[in-house]
């Protein structure tokens, strides 16, 4: 049996029609991200970034390839999978606690240990002591770091971030850049980043891949061969991000 954590996007196919006639989103992509591996994409606006996350998470099956994950053919939303999106989507008359509960509505645990993994992942987050508030009491960032608990919480393989930091405030958002570097170490499992920060996305990833549009190919992967944990002003670090950054920029219409 496949490792769990293994994605494998076999040519790629997507398009979506529009006003009769088909728009390409994705052309034929392809990749292999292994167990454990941490892989951001970046790309120009049209280049399938999002349209790619959803495949990946299950939502939409109409289009061209395969996508497996553990070796089995993606036929929709797993718990395998955690999600986690731009807007935290918490329940609002729901406090921290619940919130994160929530990822475990499922499962076969005894009520002693989904209180138990509850607590866990709400400590892993930063989050003890705020599992009574609700949404409304809370910051951006500490909202999303609700969001990432509840993701978690199963223990899935794979964790999918669209976008996840893209509303925060430029400190806060750097804050939890960190705190998502110490949990994919702490948790050791794969993550995907669909990001439009680069700095982010070079920081944060074993590789970035960056995706040229219309359609959505891959056009270069940047192998980040810096070791954790790492410095922003690392000068290696700073050599990618313009790396990257003149990847994209060469197909800028």
């Amino acid at each position: 049996m496949a490792n769990p954590g293994i994605i494998e996007i076999i040519d790629v196919h997507k398009r979506y029609e529009v006003n009769n006639e088909a728009l390409h989103v994705l052309g034929g992509l392809s990749l292999t991200i292994t167990p454990g591996e941490f892989v951001s994409i970046v790309g120009l606006s049209g280049s399938g970034k999002s349209t790619l996350l959803r495949l990946l998470i299950g939502l939409d099956r109409d289009y061209q390839g395969e996508i497996r994950v553990g070796g089995e053919p993606v036929r929709g939303p797993s718990l395998d999978r955690g999600i986690v999106f731009q807007e935290h989507r918490l329940f609002p008359w729901l406090n921290v606690r619940d919130n994160v509960g929530l990822g475990l509505e499922n499962s076969k645990l005894s009520v002693s240990e989904k209180e138990r993994t509850v607590r866990e992942h709400i400590e892993l987050v930063g989050l003890r002591g705020f599992e009574e508030a609700y949404p409304h009491q809370l910051s951006g960032g500490m909202a999303q770091r609700a969001a990432i608990a509840r993701a978690l919480v199963n223990r899935p393989s794979i964790l999918l971030l669209d976008e996840p930091f893209g509303a925060l405030d430029a400190l806060t958002r750097s804050n939890l850049q960190q705190e998502l570097q110490r949990i994919w170490q702490s948790e050791k499992i794969s993550m995907v980043l669909v990001t439009h920060d680069v700095d982010e996305a070079v920081y944060l990833g074993d590789r970035v891949v960056v995706l040229e549009p219309h359609p959505g190919r891959i056009e270069r992967i940047v192998p980040i061969d810096v070791p954790h944990p790492r410095e922003r002003k690392d000068p290696r670090l700073e050599a990618l991000i313009r790396e990257v950054r003149e990847a994209i920029l060469e197909h800028r219409s």
